[in-house]
């Protein structure tokens, strides 16, 4: 048999193969790259930890050069490299933005200061910045957990970025965004996470109820009602049960909402009520996505952002029907 043919070789370079799938490929040498760095190194910072490159799945990222370890700093970026409100308000626009009615919220401030930037091209001292802002909108469908932690450094005066895990070489490293379920995530910062932990699905109250409403609004119960990958909230379960109550029931309304089971019909009742729900809203996403697939075929212009809104709505599908499932099992075991 021949030098490299065997099985362990076989299976050698199927792992080379599999690692090579999702390591990232280096942009530093691109001319906008090379730019930016002489720029930072202007600005009194050179980092030697990370390097831009672009990943399968995810796009344009930042990849380490070096293993690093828990709670290492890689990145300590001085004020002068930093673009802040403070930034806006010391330049040429910042008499504007103080006498602007109603004042401009600092997420609008920063935008403008952008755009002016922009339009003044070679004149402007953030070009090799603004060059290499995203040209598109784009979404990553797939974040990894939490990498990296940020914060501003009093001391130092610089912005600090420390990992919260080790990473290996040549790996992609994550900023944490927080735990955010996937709308917040959507409207907050332009991009939706697959296999999410914090996602969910909210389940909207329903404007007609009676009594039982005042008391789950009494004690803080008709707020946060959701599905999530291990099926209904406690809360959603307990306020089903409350609202399932029979009027011989009613008077143990307090031991419902400290989880004790009243019956078991109250129990069956509940989870059949919270399964309709769920069904419900399950063929409501999947009218939901056929409408958006039509608005891709129609839409060309939107279809990144249409793209974006289909993978909100295809993560809260698989919700739902991860809740279904745990649903149906609990629905078994009462009967």
């Amino acid at each position: 048999m021949k030098k490299g043919r065997g099985r362990t070789s076989r299976i050698r370079r199927r792992k080379l193969s599999k690692s090579f799938q999702f390591r990232g490929v280096n942009e530093s040498y691109k001319p906008e790259f090379i730019e930016l760095r002489k720029w930072l190194k202007d600005r009194k910072f050179e980092d030697t930890n990370l390097i831009p490159a672009s990943f399968p799945g995810t796009g344009r990222g930042l990849m380490s050069r070096t293993s690093l370890r828990e709670g290492q700093v890689i990145i300590s970026l001085p004020e002068s490299c930093l673009l802040t409100t403070d930034t806006v308000i010391r330049s040429y626009l910042g008499a504007y933005v103080a006498k602007w009615r109603p004042p401009l919220s600092p997420l609008l401030a920063l935008c403008t200061f952008l755009v002016a930037e922009k339009h003044a091209g070679d004149r402007s001292p953030w070009k090799p910045y603004l060059e290499i802002l995203p040209k598109t909108y784009t979404c990553p469908v797939c974040l990894e957990p939490e990498v990296v932690k940020a914060a501003f450094n009093e001391e130092t005066r610089c912005y600090e970025i420390r990992t919260s895990s080790s990473c290996r070489r040549h790996e992609e490293v994550f900023i944490c965004y927080g735990p955010h379920d996937n709308q917040r995530l959507l409207l907050e910062y332009g991009f939706v996470a697959a296999r999410n932990p914090h996602a969910c699905v909210y389940v909207s109250q329903d404007k007609q109820m009676n009594k039982k409403i005042s008391i789950l609004k009494d004690h803080d119960f008709i707020e946060n009602l959701t599905f999530g990958w291990d099926g209904p909230s406690w809360r959603l379960l307990t306020a089903l049960k409350l609202l399932c109550l029979e009027a011989e029931e009613f008077t143990c309304w307090k031991k419902v909402l400290l989880g004790e089971i009243i019956s078991d019909t109250n129990e069956k009742t509940s989870l059949d009520i919270a399964q309709k729900i769920c069904q419900y809203f399950i063929e409501e996403t999947n009218a939901v996505l056929q409408k958006v697939s039509y608005m891709k075929d129609t839409e060309g212009a939107l279809v990144s952002q249409l793209s974006l809104v289909e993978t909100l709505w295809t993560e809260e599908l698989k919700i739902l029907q991860a809740s279904a499932e745990t649903l149906n099992s609990l629905q078994t075991a009462c009967t």
